[in-house]
C-alpha cells in the first residue's frame, strides 16, 4: 500500500518535472499559441521580412527627378522611406532647386560649405551639375534618374506647361505645335525648355544644341558614368523591382500609388509620334540608348523572375489598395476633403489624386496617407521635422549630428 502511495507520487513528481520543463522550452523558444477570441482584428499593414540577399540597404541616395516622367511617385517612395528610417533629406529652400537655373550647393536648405552637413537623400527638381551635387552628398552615393518616350512625354507637357511655356501658349492647339514647331519655339524664350528636349536640359546639356552623333554620345556617357541605374516610365513596375535590388531595399519600400496624374490624355497618331521624336532628337537619342540598357539589365536579372516580381508587386499594390484607399481609384481634388493629402492643381487638366479610408487604426491610417501625399506637403512635413527650430539652430545641429532633426 505505502509502496504504490509512493510510486503514485514518483510519477505526480515526475509529471509535473516534465511540464515545468516543456514551458521553460516554449518560453526559451518564444513560441507563442493563439487564444481564442471571438474578435475581429483591425486591418494592419503587413511589411515584408528583410531580404535574405548578403547586401546592406542603401541610405545615400540621389534621385535626378526629370518632367513628366512618373517622378512625383518615385519622390513619394524616397520620401517615405528616407521618414521612416530617420534619414536627412538635402532640401530646396521651396519646391525645386531654383530650376530651371543649373543646381549650386547653397541652394540646399541648411547647407554650409565650412561645416558640411551629412546628408542622405536629395530628390527635388533640378537643373542637373554634378560638381555641386557632389561637394553635397557622400561619395558612396547611388545615383538614379526615369526617362520617357519624349513623343508621349511632350503630349503630358503640352497640357501641363501651356500656361508657362512660351512656344506651347502661342500654338493654338497641340496639333498645331507638332506640326510646324518651329513656328512657334524661339530659343532662350520664357520656360522653352519643356518644349524641346526636356530630358537633355534636366541633365544639365544643352537643348538647342544642334544634333550630332558626337554631341549625342557624349551626353550619354556623361549621363551612364554618373548614374546607376536609369528607369523607364512606361516600364515603371519592372523599373520598381530593378531599384528594389539596386538599393536592396524590400518590396513594400517601392509600392506606390500613382501620383500627380492627369484624368485623360491624347492618343497619338503613328505620323504624330514620330514628328515629336524628330523634334527632341536629343532626346529621343538618350531615350533609345538607355532603353537597350534597361532591357539588358532586365536580361541579367532574369525574364521569368522579372514576371514572377512583377506579379508580386501588382498583388501587395491591389492589396495595400483595398486597405487604404477609399473607391478603386483616383479622383479629383475636389472629392478629397483632407489638405494634406489633395493635389496641387496645375496646366489644363486635373491632377488627380487618392481618398483615404476614415475606419482604420490610427497607426494604420498614418501610414496610408503617406503612400498618397503629394510632394509638396511631403516636402513641408520633412522640412518641419528637419528645421523645427528656424534654419540657423537646425543647421548647426544638423551639421553636429550628421542624423535628421525634429524625430
Amino acid at each position: 500500500m505505502r509502496l504504490s502511495h509512493f510510486c503514485r507520487i514518483q510519477i505526480l513528481g515526475f509529471g509535473l518535472i516534465l511540464l515545468m520543463a516543456i514551458g521553460f522550452t516554449i518560453q526559451i523558444l518564444g513560441i507563442h499559441f493563439p487564444k481564442k477570441s471571438h474578435q475581429i482584428s483591425p486591418p494592419r499593414l503587413v511589411t515584408e521580412e528583410p531580404s535574405q540577399r548578403r547586401c546592406q540597404p542603401k541610405r545615400h541616395i540621389m534621385f535626378l527627378k526629370t518632367h513628366k516622367t512618373a517622378g512625383s511617385t518615385i519622390l513619394n517612395l524616397l520620401h517615405r522611406y528616407g521618414d521612416h528610417n530617420h534619414l536627412y533629406f538635402a532640401l530646396p529652400y521651396k519646391y525645386q532647386f531654383n530650376y530651371p537655373n543649373s543646381f549650386h550647393a547653397h541652394r540646399v536648405k541648411g547647407y554650409n560649405a565650412s561645416s558640411r552637413p551629412h546628408y542622405d537623400i536629395m530628390c527635388h527638381h533640378m537643373r542637373f551639375n554634378y560638381a555641386e551635387v557632389r561637394k553635397v552628398m557622400p561619395p558612396d552615393t547611388f545615383y538614379f534618374t526615369i526617362l520617357r518616350d519624349p513623343a508621349t512625354m511632350a503630349e503630358s507637357s503640352f497640357s501641363y506647361f501651356r500656361a508657362v511655356s512660351s512656344a506651347f501658349k502661342k500654338a493654338p492647339n497641340f496639333k498645331a505645335f507638332i506640326s510646324h514647331p518651329t513656328r512657334y519655339y524661339r530659343q532662350g524664350e520664357r520656360s522653352n525648355h519643356y518644349a524641346r528636349n526636356p530630358l537633355w536640359f534636366d541633365f544639365g546639356f544643352n537643348s538647342d544644341a544642334p544634333f550630332t552623333e558626337m554631341y549625342a554620345n557624349a551626353g550619354i556617357r556623361a549621363v551612364k558614368d554618373t548614374f546607376h541605374l536609369v528607369l523607364l516610365a512606361e516600364h515603371f513596375d519592372e523599373s520598381m523591382i530593378l531599384l528594389k535590388e539596386e538599393l536592396c531595399w524590400n518590396l513594400d519600400d517601392v509600392v506606390t500609388f500613382k501620383l500627380n496624374s492627369r484624368g485623360t490624355s491624347r492618343t497619338l497618331e503613328r505620323g504624330d509620334i514620330e514628328r515629336l521624336r524628330s523634334w527632341n532628337t536629343l532626346d529621343w537619342y538618350l531615350y533609345s540608348y538607355f532603353n537597350r540598357t534597361f532591357w539588358d539589365k532586365v536580361e541579367h536579372f532574369g525574364r521569368e523572375k522579372m514576371d514572377i516580381e512583377v506579379r508580386k508587386l501588382k498583388e501587395r499594390r491591389q492589396h495595400l489598395a483595398k486597405l487604404c484607399l477609399d473607391g478603386s481609384g483616383p479622383v479629383g481634388a475636389e472629392q478629397i476633403k483632407e489638405e494634406a493629402i489633395k493635389p496641387f492643381q496645375f496646366g489644363q487638366e486635373k491632377i488627380l489624386g487618392w481618398a483615404v479610408r476614415k475606419d482604420l487604426p490610427p497607426e494604420v491610417r498614418t501610414r496610408c496617407v503617406r503612400m498618397v501625399t503629394p510632394e509638396l506637403q511631403y516636402k513641408d512635413l520633412l522640412d518641419a521635422r528637419q528645421f523645427p527650430l528656424g534654419l540657423n539652430n537646425s543647421s548647426v545641429l544638423a551639421a553636429t549630428s550628421g542624423r535628421s532633426v525634429g524625430r
